[in-house]
């Protein structure tokens, strides 16, 4: 089925209409940055099958050859997505142009991430003056876990130079409390950290509402 040939109300962009973004489902927003779909395959059929082939990694870092290879993503409807996949990293994790002293700052920056329902773990990277150099996007868990590896975080971290490093998730619950995962994952972090000589300064778990700092609770030494 074409899209023109959907009930209107049930179309992307009379939906966005009258009811607003928060409405739309990751297909339908993705439809919408898409535009068109292909012979055969209406837009909303296509944006199902790319998330369905980035379902266990982020699609934010796609790369325009992964893109490419699916039926129906063309060089054009590639670079409109790594083009938004770039403006929001920048709109979104746009470093601060000065130092991160408190998790409260982590946590107005990132609290967007408490209406997730998925985990989403973050890494942000600071120099030795603790200015923000770079963020990095290292997981995508479950409903209630993430899973990071110690490389997958200092990696990026080696490759930007940086002095230390910040880490900090969402709990889709809503409870910001540190869970026994979340205990172990850290200590398993810092450690490595101190391998390699980036410090890891703080662990912020965050919800809507309010956040926990394992610094602050005193789990992690500075």
């Amino acid at each position: 089925m074409k899209i023109r040939e959907m009930e209107k109300i049930e179309r992307p962009r009379e939906k966005l209409r009258r009811y607003g973004m928060q409405k739309l489902s990751n297909a339908e927003l993705l439809a919408l940055i898409l535009g068109n779909g292909r012979k055969g395959e209406n837009v909303l059929q296509l944006s199902k099958k790319v998330l369905k082939q980035f379902k266990n990694v982020s699609l934010l870092n796609a790369s325009i050859s992964q893109l490419n290879n699916i039926n129906g993503i063309g060089w054009i409807k590639s670079a409109r997505l790594l083009a938004g996949f770039e403006l929001f990293r920048r709109i979104n994790f746009e470093p601060k142009t000065g130092p991160v002293d408190s998790p409260s700052i982590i946590w107005q920056q990132f609290k967007y991430l408490g209406r997730q329902k998925k985990e989403h773990f973050i890494a942000i990277y600071l120099d030795a003056r603790n200015v923000i150099l770079d963020q990095e996007l290292v997981s995508i868990g479950s409903l209630d876990m993430s899973v990071v590896h110690p490389r997958e975080v200092f990696e990026p971290a080696i490759r930007r130079l940086a002095a230390s490093v910040i880490l900090l998730h969402n709990h889709p619950s809503g409870e910001a409390t540190a869970s026994e995962a979340d205990l172990i994952i850290t200590k398993k972090l810092v450690e490595s950290g101190k391998i390699l000589g980036i410090e890891v300064l703080d662990h912020v778990i965050i919800t809507e509402e309010k956040y926990f700092s394992f610094k602050e609770e005193k789990l992690i030494n500075s």
